[in-house]
């Protein structure tokens, strides 16, 4: 599917907007506040947000949590410190997600493939691999005299190796590094003239760690999982003049497993994150010489890092409104058959996304499968609205089971 878009606008959307900002109307810029006198408010921006999308349909029908729900191979998206906890001693992953299929958009989607390998015997570690892929399908690039600029196939994906390792029998610790790539506009001139926009590379790493503490219950031992992760800290990216931040974030998450009796259990879980970069700061007319941007655009990513707990023009109050929180429910009958349900929820004035999630998983012999499916709540629209994803997923542990039976 062709899109005409004029080059200006489609650039302006994609380089450095993690959410649709929900600024307030009137704001002025010389004094940060709104006609009624109240600080402006917007979502934080980043580029390559891609890196943010949830790319596990288990997770994404429980409110997309996953920093401590039981591990699988999409474990290194949310916290790889969990491989090393697997009961399995491998295990893969292939997903496939939409995106704006309730647009009638059929062409944009994103790939991503996943996997581990466990090994020791007296100290468990684990290494794992992933692919993302994301495809903005074909784009026909015009001016704004609608002349046509030539049509191009805006594409980024990322690569990500983790090693993962037990502390104790209880807690586990891991790292992952990333290589980056982003190519959205590669060779077209946003002024026409002699200045051409590149593709962005950037390195970055994640670290994370988990605690799992059993519980004892009449119906079963169960299990109480707490894990933390700071996820892509790294270098900026550059598509033209501008360095733009990475979306580093902090999540910290818990999930309760709860045994019913012999073949029920369910599990609740919880996940709080924030973005880890500067909050847009209409009050900051200091521009640097060169470039002419604000100060708070020109901050290390280590800065704007420990900077984001008290940068927000609106103080603590507007600093707890990035919070974004996701809650989810998840049924297994047997193991083999569950329900999923959950809700994500994000401040108006930072994004305003909040949607209910449902779906179902499966799983017999060598093969399991995940679908889920996203229900908005509010006016602002999501990509993966009213969109079905699904996750193909294989462990070691059901093919070493099909072989003794056989």
């Amino acid at each position: 599917m062709k899109k005409t878009l004029i080059f200006s606008i489609v650039t302006g959307l994609f380089f450095g907007m993690n959410t649709m900002s929900a600024q307030q109307k009137g704001c002025d810029p010389s004094t940060g506040k709104d006609p009624l006198g109240r600080d402006c408010g917007g979502a934080v921006q980043t580029a390559v947000p891609f890196l943010m999308i949830n790319p596990d349909a288990r997770s994404g029908a429980m409110g997309d949590v996953g920093i401590a729900i039981s591990p699988d191979a999409n474990a290194i998206h949310f916290n790889a410190s969990k491989y090393a906890m697997a009961p399995q001693k491998f295990g893969m992953s292939l997903t496939y997600t939409p995106w704006l299929r309730s647009l009638g958009v059929n062409d944009i989607y994103m790939a991503y493939a996943a996997g581990y390998y466990q090994f020791g015997s007296n100290v468990k570690q684990a290494v794992g691999v992933s692919l993302r892929y994301f495809s903005l399908g074909s784009i026909q690039w015009t001016d704004y005299n609608a002349s046509v600029l030539g049509e191009g196939s805006p594409r980024e994906f990322e690569t990500a190796v983790s090693y993962s390792r037990q502390l104790s029998k209880f807690l586990a610790v891991g790292a992952t590094a990333k290589f980056i790539y982003s190519n959205l506009a590669t060779g077209q001139s946003p002024d026409g003239g002699s200045t051409r926009i590149t593709s962005g590379r950037a390195g970055a790493v994640d670290f994370s760690l988990t605690y799992k503490k059993p519980i004892k219950m009449a119906a079963g031992n169960s299990s109480l999982m707490v894990g933390a992760a700071i996820k892509n800290i790294g270098n900026k990216i550059t598509y033209l003049r501008s360095a733009d931040f990475l979306p580093q974030n902090l999540g910290i998450g818990a999930a309760w497993d709860i045994p019913l009796d012999q073949y029920n259990s369910i599990t609740v879980a919880l996940d709080v994150n924030k973005l880890l970069v500067p909050t847009p700061n209409p009050k900051d007319t200091v521009r640097d010489p060169v470039t002419g941007l604000p100060s708070w655009k020109n901050k290390s990513p280590i800065s704007a890092m420990f900077g984001s707990f008290g940068d927000a023009p609106g103080g603590g109050q507007e600093e707890l409104k990035e919070l974004n929180f996701s809650a989810g429910v998840e049924y297994w009958y047997d193991k083999q058959f569950a329900v999923r349900a959950g809700y994500f929820y994000e401040h108006a004035e930072k994004g305003g996304r909040r949607y209910f999630t449902v779906g179902l998983g499966l799983k017999y012999n060598v093969m399991g499968i995940n679908l889920s499916y996203l229900v908005p709540t509010s006016s602002q629209r999501g990509p993966l609205d009213n969109t079905l994803r699904f996750s193909l997923l294989f462990d070691a542990a059901s093919f070493k089971d099909t072989d003794d039976d056989n």
